[in-house]
């Protein structure tokens, strides 16, 4: 087991109960949640179904960085509520435009030694700050809030060891990429990626924040760098050097698995489509067309990244036909870039402008044109994902995507000459009145909370029944993602807040008669391949199929967050025994379960199902605390029970 490393620190001091044991279920005290708009409307939903009172985190921020397109009255009255309600319950509240939540919060919020909660897969970045941050679905945020402690099961750390320093043309992007093709989107599920060693000094805190984001696509649970000199500086700059905490792990800590990467024998890289580990060298793909082109988003959106690309352009043009498109991270760094005097030159050489948010990394606008090539910053590029189906997304560095928008073909960056060089402000301009601190506890009481017509409650789930027999809806594949199960996009989103009517679009990307044959059914089955759930945080992917009356869901293996959100709405999620028995289900089948809610409250790690005359074997390992919310139909369910 790992001993003396950064990760058992932090956890060490925020354990409240279980034990530091690698598969054996923890519950951690969070000192700190975020939330964005697309997920985050349940999450409030949730906390006033609890009724806790004032929050009981030591700081909850809410971020509108999503769905910031306003085509009718839906996302600006979601907005408005968000606000309203971040305002009853004494939480911060950053408005539509001021930026991402992950780029922001470690901008004035993120603390070393800290836990962070969030409603979105990449909280994860906040690791670059020394913090434990996790992504979660929404009611273990709200649960957070009120109080509750956060249950995982504890991870195994990988330490990853870094030597050297990036050449010129490579940057943290590109290691990130590497660490993708290392271990594939599935090699950090169930673990901890704590990065240490000479070369970590090297990297600047935007640096390690990129890698610690785009660790949600390994699968882990996060990603942490150790606080020093590097977190000092960049706290400094923000005017927080007050909060700066050296923290990082003993000089002959072990870990549970190890690799090592020497930055400066890196070269640049790029995921092709469509998913995050399908890496090449830039030179292997170099000189395929591209007509789309944009940096900033979720990843890459900071001031060093987009100062790169400003100095790669300035006083050049990007390539006809080639849509070149910058989303800045935050208003903070739209300031610094302009005081900088490198807004123009972007501006000069053909770059669309747009506000700071997620945008077309959530499917929120930017989708590209039928049939073309879009080479994106962004953490992820699932089929579909952009808003155009059969897209044929790259993901690179801002360096590449720089490259790329003046030749308009993929190209290597070190064919542009001498890397420009980027120095930090040595005091970032910052507006800090833009998001809104918290009232006083009077102040709060008065606070009306504004609900548009789109806003519903949260629907009441049942118990497990005694037995279930139910049809198999759907039979899928390997590695299924959130945006699958439940898509993002400007005709979904909107309607987060009506699970209702969101459930109806419930895997329309790859079957849309799912959600009719469920009405029609009564609800059912799904069964699915390896890595089950994979990608976002979004809890719509566990609460619409639910919706729908789905209650059991049988994959080779879950994805960790989805696996968390299932047990949250009462879905029973069951994985084989036997590997052969996935081939024998096909869709359409009856799966009968006779004594599963017995089954489930003996806390039996062996559930049958009858298929026709054969017995099916599939495992189930749940702690006593997942199976009481279960049987009761959901975490909701329990907590208004007791």
């Amino acid at each position: 087991m790992a001993r003396g490393t950064l990760s058992q620190k932090i956890i060490g001091e925020h354990i409240v109960s279980g034990s530091f044991v690698p598969g054996k279920e923890i519950g951690l005290l969070i000192d700190q949640t975020l939330t964005q708009d697309a997920t985050g409307t349940l999450v409030y939903l949730a906390l006033e179904t609890l009724d806790p009172g004032d929050i009981k985190t030591e700081l909850s921020a809410s971020y509108v960085d999503h769905n910031l397109l306003q085509t009718d009255f839906k996302n600006a009255d979601d907005h408005k509520f968000l606000e309203t309600i971040a305002a009853r319950y004494g939480v911060y509240f950053s408005p539509p435009g001021n930026g991402i939540s992950h780029q922001v919060h470690l901008e004035r919020f993120d603390r070393p030694g800290k836990t962070l909660l969030g409603s979105d897969s990449h909280t994860s970045t906040a690791g670059a700050m020394a913090m434990i941050a996790i992504g979660a679905g929404g009611v273990d945020i709200a649960l957070a809030m009120a109080g509750e402690p956060f249950y995982v099961k504890t991870p195994m750390i990988l330490g990853v060891r870094l030597t050297g320093a990036f050449p010129p043309w490579v940057s943290a992007k590109d290691l990130i990429l590497e660490m993708l093709r290392r271990h594939t989107v599935k090699g950090g599920v169930g673990k901890i990626i704590e990065y240490f060693g000479p070369g970590v000094a090297t990297l600047s805190v935007t640096d390690r924040a990129t890698v610690a984001n785009m660790g949600a696509e390994l699968g882990a649970t996060t990603s942490v760098f150790p606080s020093d000199t590097r977190t000092r500086d960049f706290l400094r700059r923000q005017g927080r050097e007050g909060d700066f905490t050296e923290i990082g792990a003993d000089d002959n800590a072990e870990y549970d698995e190890y690799d090592e990467i020497d930055l400066s024998v890196l070269e640049p890289l790029i995921a092709c489509p469509s998913s995050p580990d399908n890496v090449r060298k830039v030179s292997e793909v170099a000189g395929t067309k591209v007509e789309q082109v944009i940096v900033g988003s979720s990843v890459n959106s900071s001031y060093r990244d987009l100062m790169i690309v400003a100095k790669a352009v300035e006083g050049k043009r990007a390539a006809p036909g080639v849509s070149f498109e910058i989303n800045p991270g935050s208003r903070q760094l739209i300031e610094n870039i302009a005081a900088a005097g490198l807004m123009l030159p972007l501006i000069h050489a053909g770059a669309r402008i747009h506000q700071s948010g997620c945008l077309g990394c959530i499917g929120m606008g930017q989708a590209p044109a039928t049939g073309t090539v879009s080479v994106r910053t962004f953490p992820r590029n699932f089929p579909g994902r952009s808003g155009t189906e059969g897209d044929k997304v790259y993901l690179s560095s801002p360096e590449t995507a720089a490259a790329t928008a003046l030749t308009g073909v993929i190209t290597d960056p070190r064919d542009l000459g001498e890397c420009p060089v980027v120095e930090e402000p040595e005091a970032y301009i910052y507006n800090k009145d833009i998001i809104a601190a918290p009232l006083d506890k009077d102040a709060r009481s008065l606070i009306r909370v504004a609900r548009g017509p789109n806003i519903k409650p949260f629907p009441e789930f049942e118990a497990l029944p005694e037995s279930y027999s139910g049809k198999v809806i759907l039979k899928a594949g390997d590695n299924i993602t959130t945006d699958h199960i439940l898509p993002a996009g400007n005709d979904v989103l909107p309607f987060r807040s009506n699970i209702e009517k969101i459930s109806d679009f419930t895997f329309g990307k790859i079957d849309k008669d799912f959600a009719g044959r469920c009405k029609s059914e009564g609800g059912g089955i799904v069964v699915g391949g390896v890595n089950y759930g994979q990608g976002s945080s979004r809890e719509h992917a566990a609460i619409a199929p639910r919706f729908l009356g789905i209650r059991v869901k049988i994959a080779k293996s879950f994805a960790r967050i989805h696996w968390a959100n299932l047990i949250n709405f009462g879905i029973v999620p069951l994985t084989f025994k036997r590997a052969g028995d996935y081939d024998l289900i096909e869709e359409g089948v009856t799966l009968d379960f006779p004594d599963i809610r017995a089954a489930i409250s003996e806390g039996r790690e062996i559930i049958r199902a009858l298929l026709g005359e054969k017995t099916l074997e599939l495992k189930t390992e749940l702690s006593e605390r997942e199976r009481e919310m279960i049987l009761a139909g959901g975490i909701l369910n329990l907590k208004r029970n007791r």
